[in-house]
């Protein structure tokens, strides 16, 4: 979405992308943005989830999208286009299976289990090949809201691609589930996509769902559950965050859960546009604040880890103050710390639990 919709060139520095935007107004985030490839490596941060995203909005939907099916299939396809384009210059690499994901691991460093230097040390050269190229940063193909799936031959069609993780809605009414700030059953058209989805074994992301399509799908999906960027309602008072039965449901489920960065999803009274993070402190450690309240919920650090959205339309103006690009993200072992996790604890937040699920995931 970033490459495509907003145009920005991620391979260059993050200065660059910053400065080409100078002046313009037709984002929020112009001129302010946070992630790119050189400062995912300057951070150590050597896997992620990537994202297909594509509403489809019928005449009655609320909100913005494309206004077809096919139309939103075809944009995710040009998506998907831009990640093949970064895998042939050497950018990325897909992982997609538990063979690519330990071959991928042992690229940078970490071989079998995971290591302190890399969740703490943000000079660590690893992010750099004996030769001096850059090492291509593992990507795990993931389709937040489902409405690009024409049929569910569609589905198939993208596993075939690499596609590993579906979030079955988004914002609004969609065509499998409802999402955030709607209401309503996932009904016979996302039961099919979720067994369809178990069939292939597919990632549910339960990020988005609203409550009553979360219930309804973990009640008929029975296999893998991950959130891939959720807070704690009980903190940020809105639908867009888990309850803490939900996240309840979740740990027995064996999810982990991604805590994003989007100031809105942080702090409780957030006017999109108005607030600003200087004006109400926002730090980085509000984020350890709800992936704590997860900890305390579950007894234990196994189920939380960072799921930053930061690559979600939204830049500084949105983000904690101390923050400045994705990279940023070597403060958090730090501040976890400060709150007495231990060094186990630590690795396991920062990298560990989402790679103990996706072995377990792709066993």
């Amino acid at each position: 979405m970033n490459a495509l919709e907003w145009n920005r060139d991620l391979t260059r520095p993050l200065r660059e992308i910053r400065d080409r935007e100078a002046g313009m107004t037709d984002r929020p985030d112009r001129g302010r943005g946070t992630v790119c490839l050189p400062e995912l490596r300057r951070g150590n941060i050597g896997l992620v989830v990537a994202t297909q995203i594509a509403r489809y909005s019928k005449l009655t939907h609320p909100l913005p999208g494309w206004h077809s099916p096919r139309q939103a299939w075809a944009m995710t396809q040009g998506q998907l286009a831009w990640y093949r384009a970064m895998e042939e210059a050497g950018e990325l690499v897909q992982i997609k299976d538990a063979a690519g994901l330990e071959k991928h691991l042992k690229l940078w460093g970490v071989d079998g289990a995971p290591i302190s230097k890399s969740a703490v040390n943000p000079t660590d050269d690893r992010a750099e090949l004996e030769f001096g190229a850059p090492k291509p940063i593992g990507y795990i193909l993931s389709l937040e809201g489902a409405d690009s799936i024409v049929t569910l031959g569609h589905l198939e069609r993208s596993y075939e691609q690499g596609l590993r993780a579906v979030g079955p809605a988004h914002y609004g009414p969609g065509t499998y589930a409802f999402g955030t700030d709607s209401v309503g059953t996932i009904g016979a058209k996302g039961r099919e996509l979720l067994k369809e989805m178990d069939r292939l074994g597919l990632i549910l992301d339960a990020t988005h769902l609203c409550d009553q399509s979360f219930r309804e799908a973990l009640d008929c999906f029975g296999g893998s559950v991950w959130a891939s960027h959720s807070n704690c309602r009980v903190l940020t008072p809105h639908n867009r965050q888990f309850t803490d039965e939900q996240i309840k449901e979740l740990i027995g489920r064996g999810a982990v859960i991604g805590a994003p960065l989007d100031a809105w999803m942080m702090i409780p009274n957030w006017v999109r546009g108005q607030t600003t993070p200087e004006a109400t402190g926002l730090k980085l450690d509000t984020m350890v604040a709800h992936i704590d309240h997860i900890c305390q919920l579950a007894g234990n650090a196994n189920h939380s880890g960072i799921g930053t959205d930061l690559d979600g339309g939204f830049g500084r103006e949105q983000s904690p103050m101390d923050l400045d690009s994705i990279a940023d993200l070597q403060r958090l072992p730090e501040l976890f710390r400060a709150r007495g996790y231990s060094a186990t604890d630590i690795e396991g937040i920062m990298h560990g639990n989402f790679l103990r699920f996706l072995r377990s995931a792709w066993r």
